[in-house]
């Protein structure tokens, strides 16, 4: 069985991990500022250009220091040369505790109003989601990191509250800001491609715990200028290139069927881009059917027996059409 995960400490690793990513800010081309609060922000595409190597880091932050990730030149799509790879020894904890953007932040009112997701070990230490009891996670650090998919600084009171909600004084909270049009942006989401087959073995009420080691890579898309389209891209990696092996403690029958309902090409939603389903749904991102987010190819490797599962296929044609390429 899977050992205890519960005295990991997310955010002391991953702050070792945020302070080689400040340090390396000029080269990484990044954006460093405090607030007046104290709150350090790291801008990694908003007022700056950032890349691909700092949102590679960013992912290996969000994972919360206990995964790998790295860009390669092959990968699950012939012929395209920009792919990424996932790897982590404690999956849940990384993916699920850490990395899942499961923190909804909003700030003000109206057409001025402030919303966004937060990614990253701080979740664990405000704890606001549920999610918690179950995994058994729990964090003293006196410092915090989270991640905020979002094209704009955030309001200043909205950082204060993150602080006081993760129990640390603001001067210790870093807000890391990753525009999904950004380069940054597009490869630190394309890396939660183990995180959502994850999510969704949990919405399939497969046991968390039985979850042993998990490898998952994806193509790498171009960013696209707006934000839907650049959106749709890098759901699209996922959806119709992603691919992920599991390795858990169980039997033939429980891997088996695993591998059956993970794939993305289950969902009633999928065969077109995801920009156009959005778009379709008058970009409601909830009447999204939430079985669609998961990977186009699942492996299953039921360690019992050492019998390997596999289900799903890449759709060369629905990435080709996302991705924008010509010939």
């Amino acid at each position: 069985m899977v050992q205890p995960t519960s005295s990991i400490l997310l955010n002391r690793r991953a702050a070792k991990l945020v302070d080689r990513l400040v340090e390396d800010s000029d080269v990484l081309r990044l954006r460093i500022e405090r607030l007046g609060n104290g709150v350090r922000i790291v801008d990694a595409g908003i007022d700056c250009v950032g890349g691909i190597e700092a949102g590679r880091r960013i992912a290996e932050i969000c994972l919360g220091g206990l995964g790998r990730v790295g860009i390669n030149g092959c990968g699950p799509v012939d012929g395209w040369g920009a792919n990424l790879t996932v790897h982590s020894t404690s999956p849940v904890t990384a993916c699920l505790g850490s990395q899942y953007a499961g923190w909804r932040l909003s700030h003000g009112e109206g057409k001025s109003a402030f919303h966004a997701l937060g990614s990253g070990p701080a979740r664990v230490l405000a704890s606001k989601e549920t999610l918690f009891e179950e995994l058994g996670l729990s964090d003293d650090a006196d410092c915090a990191t989270l991640v905020l998919e979002v094209d704009a600084l955030p309001p200043e009171g909205l950082t204060e509250k993150i602080a006081t909600d993760c129990g640390v004084d603001p001067s210790r909270l870093t807000l890391i800001l990753t525009p999904t049009r950004s380069l940054a942006g597009t490869t630190q989401v394309v890396a939660r491609v183990l995180e959502v087959a994850l999510h969704k073995a949990h919405e399939l009420d497969f046991p968390l715990n039985h979850f042993l080691d998990g490898v998952g890579s994806a193509p790498l898309p171009p960013p696209a200028p707006d934000f839907v389209h650049a959106m749709g891209r890098t759901n699209d990696a996922i959806l119709f290139g992603g691919q992920v092996h599991l390795y858990v403690d169980g039997g033939d029958d429980a891997a088996e069927s695993l591998a059956k309902a993970l794939p993305s090409s289950g969902s009633r939603d999928y065969g077109r881009p995801f920009a156009d389903i959005f778009k379709a749904y008058e970009y409601d991102f909830f009447k999204i059917d939430p079985m669609l987010f998961s990977p186009a190819k699942v492996s299953v490797t039921a360690m019992r027996s050492g019998n390997s599962f596999h289900a799903g296929a890449i759709d060369h044609a629905l990435l080709s059409r996302s991705f924008g390429e010509t010939t």
